[in-house]
């Protein structure tokens, strides 16, 4: 570890620590509002340990403490895991060496490991990125979570210090860097519209899964071979061109204007 450390800039593992301080944080609240909505102390802790997957865990512990069956919460979890199977292809040429050490490897994936480390070009230093934040990020995650499994025990009513709004805020977080993109966009919009009106009507639960029929939104509106939408294309295309192109009645047979103009930019 040591090694690793000296391979990282500075300013790498003053973030990485940023984000651990941030992962504590979280995972005080999660302890604590896990423990005093009724599950044991163990829950918390040993899902941190064997699951350790922020988003995963707020999800499946706020399904059951809402009263929702065990299969709507693994489902739910496993939805949210889903992200995690692109992100080893990206990250797979870091984990290297003999099987034990790639299935620790795997087990620290997260959204902030495979983030550091797509940041550098360089092999070792991808390496190093990886694992100092894996490591970090884990020994904080769990220690921050047992802290606050203990902590929830004594407090009692954590709705008094505002840690009821832990899960939606961390999931929210997980959301908003996806909303940009407008057909994303309308699909979550989508399913959180039939998630909602479908809550009186169903079990806990199952509303969060039902959510996932946004999903046919986004289908509806991405073309064979993932081409973008005409009129999507079309918009950019008539952004890009420059004033007066694509005007000529003449049609393919004209010269192009735009030609001299784009070596004059150039």
């Amino acid at each position: 570890m040591r090694s690793l450390l000296r391979t990282l800039e500075r300013s790498t593992f003053r973030d990485i620590a940023l984000v651990c301080l941030a992962g504590a944080l979280v995972g005080v609240s999660f302890g604590a509002i896990s423990v005093s909505g009724g599950l044991p102390l163990w829950v918390p802790i040993a899902m941190s340990v064997l699951v350790y997957a922020g988003g995963a865990q707020f999800a499946a512990v706020g399904i059951v403490l809402s009263g929702g069956g065990v299969v709507a919460a693994l489902v739910a979890g496993l939805v949210l895991n889903a992200r995690l199977l692109p992100f080893g292809f990206a990250v797979a040429d870091v984990l290297d060496g003999p099987r034990w050490r790639r299935l620790l490897g795997a087990q620290l994936l997260t959204d902030e490991s495979v983030a550091f480390t797509m940041l550098e070009s360089d092999p070792q230093r991808r390496r190093a990125a990886y694992w100092v934040c894996g490591v970090m990020l884990f020994v904080v995650w769990n220690t921050s979570v047992a802290v606050g499994a203990a902590a929830g025990g004594l407090i009692g009513d954590t709705d008094a210090f505002g840690l009821d709004a832990a899960f939606p805020a961390v999931l929210l977080a997980l959301v908003l860097p996806s909303l940009t993109d407008r057909r994303t966009r309308a699909a979550a919009l989508s399913g959180a519209a039939v998630a909602v009106a479908a809550t009186p009507f169903v079990s806990a639960g199952l509303p969060v899964l039902l959510a996932l029929t946004g999903l046919l939104f986004a289908a509806r509106g991405a073309e064979p071979g993932g081409a973008a939408e005409p009129a999507e294309a079309a918009e950019r295309a008539e952004a890009a061109a420059p004033a007066g192109a694509g005007t000529d009645p003449a049609g393919a047979d004209s010269p192009d204007r735009s030609a001299p103009l784009a070596e004059e930019v150039h």
